[in-house]
């Protein structure tokens, strides 16, 4: 393809000790919502006071709004966004991971909209509604590595009354800063920070084989893959590693960059499915549940771009060592037995499930380059039930 559109409009500080420069950085408001999770570690380790108080720094006051879930739900985005109405916040801040930051962009939304955020969103039951009055600015400082969000507009967000977990985003939901400071990813458990880093991948993966790739995304996405290949076992195994944290940070931001430039596929769309009916399940473990079944299926679909992938991932270049070098992978993380049953899914439901994702989140389907009939991902997902 040699014809795209390019827009990235978030200004991105990377690197370790990166977060100090909220001290000084040029910010979008005076008074910040920040949004964090329902757990304990932005507290624990001292993150949340730490922005707080470089906010302060800068003469900005700060509301806290900590009830985000590991998958976020409509409703935390409707009272957050009431809360930073009342507040009279006029920019919201994603402190933490994937969810946190996602959960900061709707809320963002519904801070300056009225009705239901479901009135927005394209997909599922949704109603596609033009969001007319804006959004407020969006800051995200991540302290993991896996969504990529902190570098794309999209956010992801769970209707638990309808089991529908859709993402969704427009230019105006891009985070207008982003600070990426792998010092504070070192916290991340050893299975979190392996299901997060193959998120990030498989955000590369399947935007480089996805049917609007483009030359730009490839480059993006291919370094992402080449990165996570060589770094992830060694940040699993050693947290403290600095470099193989900022490796993997480096390589989950260029996976955002890869889903701003191409997007993902109908993976996604099933892991989706899944973890809206189980939301106990990290999006990540369920991706990988799903990677060995679902890659195979399409390596002899697209195989120039598998040979490719192989090679990134340190294989001789042929299509069925891209799969190989990936349960590899898996296994040096210890996350090869993952099993689908272990969080409550049953083999009969993967018929329900599979329809879910096309309801949902069919628009990813659409980004294959391969189109699935629903035959085709039903026995996806049943080849990779364990």
């Amino acid at each position: 393809m040699n014809s795209f559109n390019y827009f990235i409009p978030t200004k991105v500080l990377f690197g370790p000790g990166k977060l100090n420069e909220l001290a000084k950085e040029p910010l979008p408001g005076s008074r910040a919502l920040i949004v964090v999770s329902g757990g304990t570690s932005m507290k624990k380790y001292g993150y949340l006071e730490r922005v707080q108080g470089l906010l302060k720094q800068q003469g900005v006051d700060s509301v806290v709004f900590d009830k985000i879930l590991p998958n976020p739900i409509l409703a935390h985005v409707t009272e957050g966004a009431q809360l930073a109405k009342a507040e009279k916040c006029d920019f919201i801040i994603g402190l933490g991971g994937g969810s946190s930051i996602d959960s900061a962009k709707s809320i963002a939304v519904m801070a300056k909209n009225s009705g239901n955020y479901w009135d927005y969103v394209h997909g599922g039951s949704g109603k596609g509604q033009p969001i007319k009055n804006g959004v407020l600015p969006i800051v995200a400082i991540t302290t993991t590595a896996g969504t990529g969000t902190e570098a794309d507009p999209w956010t992801v967000i769970t209707h638990e009354e309808r089991n529908e977990k859709i993402g969704f985003g427009t230019e105006a939901t891009f985070p207008t800063l982003s600070i990426v400071d792998p010092e504070l990813m070192v916290s991340v458990p050893p299975h979190l920070t392996a299901y997060q880093g193959f998120d990030a991948l498989f955000h590369a993966v399947e935007g480089y084989i996805a049917n609007i790739a483009s030359p730009v995304s490839d480059g993006f996405a291919l370094s992402s893959i080449e990165l996570i290949a060589k770094s992830l076992a060694a940040a699993v195994k050693d947290g403290s590693n600095i470099q193989a944290r900022t490796d993997i940070a480096l390589a989950n931001t260029l996976s955002g960059f890869v889903e701003s430039t191409s997007s993902c596929t109908s993976e996604h769309s099933m892991e989706h499915a899944m973890s809206a009916f189980y939301p106990a399940l990290p999006h990540g473990a369920g991706l990988i549940m799903l990677s060995e079944a679902y890659f195979s299926f399409f390596e002899d679909k697209i195989p120039e771009k598998f040979a490719r992938m192989a090679s990134a991932m340190g294989m001789e270049a042929e299509p069925g060592n891209f799969v190989k070098a990936l349960m590899k992978l898996q296994k040096d993380c210890g996350v090869d037995q993952l099993k689908m049953s272990d969080y409550g899914i049953s083999k009969e439901e993967i018929g329900k499930l599979a329809e879910n994702a096309k309801f949902s989140m069919g628009g990813l389907f659409d980004m294959d380059s391969y189109s699935l009939s629903m035959a085709e991902t039903v026995s996806i997902m049943e080849a990779a039930y364990k």
